[in-house]
């Protein structure tokens, strides 16, 4: 992730910030620019909401009231270009700009939700709002990788959705699971409560489990289906070599994996206990990995930060990020080389505040191996 500046005092911005802490200008992001820039509101045009435009009745579960952008704006010191914010900023739950002229209510990110929990409920709308921080990080990641994104508009039956569920009254239907199926991908609500994510986490045996990381493991599966099931002649196959023979079982070997936990020895293959299920679910954690490989380095690129232990002096634990790694070039080994050393760091600093590691797994050869597929597959797309 970039970090953003204010372009009008030069105050260090988040990508999330909404409102500059120093100079209190508005701030937007402009999703083609990757620019998170100050704005000046446009002071000839101020439009407010229609009773017309507002959602209402059974269908304002499913998409959040459409309010009319009441202002228009311009980035700083670009007076030429007028955008309006997305629907969901009058909600809280997105900072993203439209241009003036689009058609959308909503922006590149917020256009693929389906449905969302009935918001009235303020513990829903704020279970949204945290869900909605993590799905735009993702969006900032596919956007930077310029990743075909098909929403259900042009779409319907396999374009990327998100549904977002509330858990049913007591007896009142079943039970949300987080999940995808043919581009739909659900995700609980619940997964926003901390105590009960990491409730989850514990019962499910995991040693990571973030609402960031749901999204981009579940985005792995429409990944997989778009850019290698539906992809170029050989990659099928490529990918059966690496990860296994999907057309096994799914259910049987779900089965299988919660009777009998992972194979022995499963860390010398597979990222992830949950890995070495089926070679769907490997696909789908190698992807989220590959992608808090990409993001977690440009952080530490943008950071400027350097790894030069003092006691080991030499290339093995040592790092320079002075690169890009969105343009890192075709093998992933250069990725690997600076990402070992980066984790060792950053997991013994965890640990000097008493926390447990903040990247606790291994990468084996053929773990880096399949990484590669997933890095030359987004680099080489065919589309």
């Amino acid at each position: 992730m970039k970090l953003f500046q204010c372009q009008a005092c030069g105050q260090v911005l988040h990508f999330e910030n909404t409102r500059c802490e120093s100079c209190g200008r508005t701030l937007g992001y402009l999703p083609d620019a990757r620019l998170l820039s100050a704005l000046e509101q446009d002071p000839s045009v101020e439009r407010g909401a229609r009773p017309e435009d507002v959602a209402s009745g059974p269908e304002a579960s499913v998409r959040p009231a459409a309010a009319r952008p009441k202002e228009l704006w311009h980035a700083w010191n670009q007076p030429g270009v007028r955008y309006r914010f997305c629907a969901n900023a009058e909600l809280h739950a997105c900072n993203w700009l439209l241009p003036e002229a689009s058609s959308e209510a909503y922006c590149r990110a917020c256009r693929h939700n389906r449905i969302v929990p009935d918001l009235s409920a303020p513990e829903n709308l704020a279970r949204w709002q945290k869900l909605e921080l993590a799905k735009h990080r993702l969006f900032y990641t596919l956007t930077r990788l310029g990743l075909p994104l098909l929403t259900r508009a042009k779409d319907p039956d396999h374009g990327l959705a998100f549904d977002f569920l509330a858990y049913p009254l007591e007896g009142a239907g079943p039970k949300v699971m987080t999940g995808h199926e043919d581009g739909l991908i659900t995700i609980a609500l619940t997964e926003a409560d901390d105590a009960e994510r990491e409730r989850m986490r514990l019962a499910m045996g995991e040693t990571y489990r973030t609402l960031l990381g749901h999204f981009r493991h579940e985005v792995g599966h429409w990944f997989w289906d778009v850019l290698v099931r539906d992809g170029a002649p050989g990659r099928l196959d490529a990918f059966r070599a690496l990860f296994g023979d999907e057309r096994r079982d799914y259910a049987e070997a779900l089965k299988i994996h919660y009777k009998e936990g992972p194979p022995p020895n499963w860390s010398e293959k597979f990222i992830t206990i949950y890995a070495s299920t089926h070679p769907w679910e490997d696909w789908a954690e190698t992807w989220a990995h590959y992608l808090h490989i990409v993001d977690t380095l440009e952080t530490a690129h943008v950071f400027g930060l350097r790894v030069r232990p003092r006691i080991a002096p030499g290339e093995a634990l040592s790092a320079d990020l002075e690169y890009d790694p969105y343009s890192a070039g075709p093998e992933i080994q250069r990725l690997i080389d600076d990402w070992l050393p980066l984790t060792f760091a950053m997991n013994s600093l965890n640990r000097s505040m008493g926390q447990p590691d903040l990247y606790p797994f291994i990468i084996s050869p053929p773990v880096i191996e399949k990484l590669g597929f997933v890095h030359r597959l987004v680099h080489n797309q065919d589309r």
